[in-house]
């Protein structure tokens, strides 16, 4: 099958995922310029990738863990990965991005009607590449449970475990895995920074809205999968997810109320 034929299917069969990652290039380009945005999203896109190569041979950084086939003809593959699994990275990585600077701006800087200057660190603070790894990691705990249920909703059941692990199924070393992932994607990001290359035309002065509009995007896909996860009859595993964003949420509505009435904190 040719190439845009195999990808329009690809679109057809998972149009939440470019939905998603639409989104993510939005507002990834309002906050951060083109330039930062391809290079973002093209180091996360190739990190995933060569992580999910490598687990699916050597183990190693996921955990052992295989994809079924499943789906072959009805969407597009590299390798034996489907395409949309490891694009997916690209705008959850973004999405713990911008969530990881809520809480490492000042207040001052997501209030939108401050008069001081809105300005993001031209390189990223160490604080905001570790932050965005947990983060990213954190999702997958929601993430991950309901995918490999994938059978009994409209995802189908794309990949398997050898073994099942002690998480709803699912093995510790594949939430690690996320971690390394977001790890490597961000310290990519942050030595092209370091060395100028991401260097733009545009300021790198932001408008606290597309900081929360990001964190929208990850909320959007945590609830998404929550909403999956009691379609398909999973409550416990819906429980267990919304008490563990209980203090997170907490924290960003928080931020997110000072940003608006201008509060000091």
């Amino acid at each position: 099958m040719d190439f845009p034929l195999l990808f329009f299917k690809t679109i057809l069969l998972r149009p939440y995922v470019f939905v998603f990652l639409a989104v993510a290039l939005v507002v990834a380009q309002r906050l951060i310029g083109w330039r930062r945005t391809s290079i973002l999203f093209g180091i996360t896109w190739v990190t995933a990738f060569v992580c999910e190569f490598a687990s699916t041979r050597i183990n190693v950084p996921f955990g052992a863990y295989y994809y079924t086939g499943s789906t072959h003809g009805q969407e597009l593959y590299l390798s034996n990965i489907p395409f949309m699994d490891f694009l997916s990275f690209t705008f959850l990585v973004f999405a713990s991005y911008c969530l990881a600077l809520i809480f490492y701006l000042p207040y001052e800087k997501l209030t939108v009607k401050s008069e001081q200057p809105k300005v993001l660190p031209v390189v990223t603070p160490w604080s905001v590449v570790f932050l965005t790894a947990l983060l990213l990691m954190f999702i997958d705990i929601v993430i991950d449970p309901v995918a490999l249920r994938g059978n009994q909703w409209f995802l189908g059941q794309i990949y398997g475990y050898p073994e099942p692990g002690i998480y709803f199924g699912v093995p510790l070393a594949n939430f690690a895995g996320w971690m390394v992932v977001g790890l490597l994607a961000m310290l990519g990001y942050r030595l092209v920074e370091a060395w100028g290359w991401a260097e733009s035309f545009a300021s790198m002065t932001f408008n606290p809205r597309d900081v929360f509009l990001g964190c929208g995007l990850y909320y959007g896909v945590l609830v998404f999968n929550l909403s999956i996860t009691v379609w398909i009859g999973e409550p416990l595993l819906a429980m267990v997810g919304c008490f563990l964003y209980l203090p997170i949420t907490a924290l960003v509505i928080m931020r997110w109320a000072c940003g608006r009435s201008s509060c000091h904190v």
